[in-house]
């Protein structure tokens, strides 16, 4: 029977999975998901699943087969069945939905099926390991420190109660050399593979909220993903106009300004960041910038195409530029990166984001490298 019960837990687990990666494109369109996240997992509403079987009806109404027709008639619903969205309020079920609980891990496997995504090969950190401890077992000899009490209580237990000198009433057990257990551990070094992401976002007046929420949606699966990636995973966030400054997660997504956009106050804010905390050598460094391509002028733009080649890119595993469409941005920044770079860089990424539905070709665009 737990043989049993074990397959059907499996079968209906595979199921569950079938359907998310069925609908996954809609859910990364949907900002309903994000805020069902829990610490580790996601709660995904699906339609119920049952599973099929046979119904045996009556034949009072005649069947498929039967009656009055021609060869070819269509066969449809019967004639006097309610359309969906017609007729009054009754007493039957309709139909109800299941909401399952989802790791963040087996969600970035989906994603990473979906999508076809490599896994990185990491540059950071590559010399730097840590040192780890793991206790292995018990040994007869060791350091005091390392003793194990109850272990050695049960040894000299034994032997009391072996030797007939064990006594109930007056129970004293002492231990002696012989019935000492030690700890034995141990020691490797574990290689490690941190990250950081740093987020820029144009905040003047031409972004709006929909085009915040776009980011906000693109940043959750970028998450999401990079943190099967890697065993540490920080995220830094810059908020520009004319001038940038860094802030929290909660102000990245909702502050509104206006004024003009000096894009190069972001990349100048990032690369501060990176000088001070995170050191090329030992960090895997992912930029990603989203703005609606409005730039103040051609002079801060040439600036921006400079540090981006001779001091962003050198130093990063990956910088990508999202453009998000609005009525009121030009679009102009994504065509002088183009025409600056072309091909040429393996480490820029540039994705137009006209939508949501389009936040799924831009994370396989980003992501697709395995950079």
């Amino acid at each position: 029977m737990p043989n049993n019960m074990e397959s059907d837990l499996n079968r209906f687990r595979k199921i569950v999975r079938g359907k998310i990666k069925q609908e996954l494109r809609k859910f990364i369109s949907n900002g309903e998901l994000i805020g069902r996240q829990g610490k580790k997992t996601v709660t995904i509403p699906l339609p119920r699943i049952e599973l099929p079987r046979f119904q045996f009806g009556s034949n009072e109404g005649g069947g498929v087969g039967q009656g009055q027709g021609e060869v070819g008639d269509q066969v449809g619903q019967g004639q006097g069945q309610p359309q969906p969205g017609e007729g009054e309020a009754g007493d039957t079920e309709g139909q109800h939905s299941l909401e399952v609980d989802v790791t963040l891990e087996e969600l970035a496997q989906l994603l990473s099926e979906e999508l076809e995504l490599p896994n990185i090969e990491n540059k950071g950190k590559k010399s730097i390991e840590n040192r780890q401890v793991k206790y292995t077992g018990i040994v007869t000899q060791g350091p005091e420190s390392l003793k194990h009490f109850k272990r050695t209580y049960r040894e000299a237990l034994k032997r009391t109660i072996s030797l007939g000198n064990y006594d109930p009433n007056n129970p004293i057990v002492i231990p002696i050399k012989d019935d000492k257990r030690y700890r034995s551990f141990k020691v490797y070094n574990q290689p490690v593979a941190n990250a950081v992401i740093l987020y820029m976002m144009d905040v003047s007046g031409s972004m709006g909220d929909e085009q915040k929420e776009i980011v906000r949606l693109t940043s959750f699966w970028l998450d999401t993903w990079l943190q099967t990636q890697y065993s540490g995973l920080e995220r830094r966030y810059i908020i520009h106009d004319a001038t940038a400054r860094e802030v929290d997660q909660n102000t990245f997504y909702r502050t509104k300004e206006s004024g003009g956009t000096l894009i190069s106050s972001a990349y100048r804010l990032a690369l501060k960041l990176i000088e001070d905390h995170y050191d090329p050598s030992e960090w895997n460094i992912y930029l990603f910038h989203f703005s609606d391509g409005d730039n103040w002028s051609g002079n801060d733009t040439n600036d921006c195409m400079k540090m981006l080649e001779q001091d962003i890119m050198p130093i990063s595993n990956l910088f990508c530029y999202g453009q998000v469409e609005s009525r009121y941005g030009s679009g102009q920044f994504l065509r002088d990166l183009n025409k600056h770079f072309g091909e040429k860089n393996e480490k820029l990424t540039l994705a137009q984001i006209k939508d949501r539905d389009a936040i799924m070709d831009a994370l396989r665009t980003f992501l697709g490298k395995g950079k």
